[in-house]
């Protein structure tokens, strides 16, 4: 019985000494676990830190590089008012002379729009008794019928102008042949 209490009481000691340095190991590994979290949140501190600079640095190059053109474009600004000034009055008088003279073209829906709009004629129909109205309508039906008349005229001159320019095409053919 004595033998047996005493393996227990080495059984515990060991037991013990076991326990005591699974504790140890247990909180080394936890002091190196909480070090490595540590050194870790140093160096994303640390990339953040150097992120921020950088994006600093290119917020003032770009500041700085928008300032220098700002500044060259009021410098060019400065030399044509100088250069066109120098220029002289004489010659902004004739070019405002030679434009008018010249005048402007005008681009094909440019005519289209001032034509129709020399031609639209307003309705002014909302004061005008049932004679008036009658008298109104008989008077823009008329006129409608002349531009259709018109029309037809322009695509029959139109028509015969195609005709003469086929004929003497077919003529210079037959010239060229002989």
């Amino acid at each position: 019985m004595e033998k047996d209490l005493l393996e227990l009481h080495t059984l515990i000691d060991v037991h013990f000494d076991q326990r005591k340095k699974d504790e140890e190991e247990l909180i080394s590994l936890k002091e190196r676990i909480e070090r490595r979290r540590s050194e870790k949140a140093e160096i994303l501190r640390v990339r953040a830190e150097k992120e921020k600079d950088r994006q600093n640095r290119i917020a003032e190059e770009r500041h700085r590089k928008e300032e220098e053109e700002a500044k060259k474009k009021a410098d060019d600004d400065i030399k044509k008012k100088k250069v066109l000034s120098g220029i002289g009055a004489n010659f902004g008088s004739f070019l405002a002379k030679a434009e008018t003279r010249r005048g402007k073209r005008l681009t094909g829906r440019e005519i289209k729009k001032k034509t129709l709009s020399e031609r639209r004629q307003s309705l002014d129909i909302d004061n005008l008794r049932e004679d008036a109205l009658k008298q109104r309508a008989q008077e823009m039906w008329t006129w409608i019928y002349q531009l259709e008349s018109d029309k037809f005229d322009f695509m029959e001159y139109m028509k015969h102008q195609k005709y003469e320019i086929t004929v003497l095409l077919n003529r210079i053919q037959h010239a060229q042949k002989l």
